[in-house]
């Protein structure tokens, strides 16, 4: 991140406003995997689930993500589902409108079907196509997104590839070193991250890693990212993971992003994962990455956190402040 960036997403928090958004822009999903957060039960907080709500289509949807933007004028924008590309359509008419905003823009797909080559030469774009795992198991959980599929709607693009370690990976020494073989060659591919399976408090998963899993991954890679240059995961950020946020108050990636389901309407907290997520086993990728910006301190005295936290203090006193003006809407604020 350039300083520019972090500058204006400063000014962005002492303004009572949140630098990232994050819209599920379709509920539908032609995959079924098993343990997906979008599609927990009580994603929404109960009551409703994505499925059931009313999404959008065709103009009505490019207006409603169009007003959403230019009302909270996020710095980074996330496009998740369901999966984006189900309203392909519609996305190849909003790629240029958001990317017209100034707007960093991300779309987060299983890569069921292609997209437009020009996507990924846009500076300001990333697409980040989810695999879970080697061919044998990521088959399994995520037809028709098949290997075969993918590696053929990603010809000739560039992309991010995000895999989400899960126990039954870990239980198999050597994995992701097996799955870095794999990916890292070849020329599609630009960066790759793992995220580590986040459960819901209560959760009895078999995705779930086990403390000495954790470890493993974590050791794992720590070593991997001296082997492959694409594994776009500093050290520092890799550390996280053994000691995670507390809680969405401590998370500066929870309390910076706001997350509004395929309603157009909803608030999706306490932060992406929804419904009553355990902070003590997060394995967000991004959660780690703005944790571990948080422990830097500046001049080697003051944690960046620190003045993150003071900062958001103040942006939530003048967002509530009484000058003449509608207070501005912080969907943001940890309410469970």
């Amino acid at each position: 991140m350039r300083s520019s960036e972090v500058i204006r997403a400063w000014g962005k928090i002492l303004q009572g406003e949140a630098p990232s958004l994050s819209i599920e822009i379709t509920r539908e999903c032609p995959l079924r995997c098993p343990g997906c957060y979008a599609y927990d039960p009580d994603h929404l907080g109960g009551g409703v689930t994505l499925r059931q709500l009313r999404d959008f289509k065709g103009q009505e949807l490019i207006d409603g993500i169009l007003g959403l933007v230019d009302r909270h004028k996020p710095l980074h924008l996330s496009l998740v589902g369901g999966d984006p590309l189900v309203r392909y359509r519609e996305l190849e008419e909003l790629v240029p409108l958001l990317l017209a905003r100034g707007i960093h823009l991300q779309v987060v797909t299983s890569a069921f079907r292609s997209f437009p080559e020009q996507w990924t030469s846009e500076p300001h774009m990333n697409i980040v196509v989810s695999i879970d795992g080697l061919q044998a198991e990521h088959d399994r959980r995520r037809a028709p997104a098949t290997y075969d599929r993918i590696l053929s709607n990603i010809a000739g693009r560039r992309i991010t590839v995000h895999c989400t370690i899960t126990g039954q990976m870990m239980k198999r020494p050597g994995y992701l070193n097996e799955f870095l073989q794999f990916w890292a060659p070849r020329p599609e591919v630009k960066k790759i991250w793992f995220s580590l399976f986040t459960p819901q408090i209560g959760d009895d998963l078999p995705e779930i890693l086990q403390p000495h899993e954790r470890e493993q991954a974590i050791s794992d890679m720590t070593e991997l990212r001296r082997v492959y240059n694409k594994l776009d995961m500093p050290e520092g950020l890799i550390r996280q993971f053994a000691s995670p946020p507390h809680s969405p108050a401590e998370c500066i990636f929870a309390q910076t992003t706001g997350t509004i389901s395929a309603d157009l309407t909803s608030v999706i907290t306490p932060c992406q994962f929804g419904g009553t997520p355990d902070c003590g086993s997060c394995g967000c990728i991004a959660s780690m990455g703005l944790a571990a910006v948080g422990k830097h301190k500046l001049a080697g005295l003051i944690p960046v956190g620190a003045i993150f936290r003071a900062s958001l203090a103040v942006g939530r006193m003048r967002s509530k402040s009484p000058a003449g003006q509608r207070p501005i809407p912080n969907p943001f604020q940890v309410v469970r």
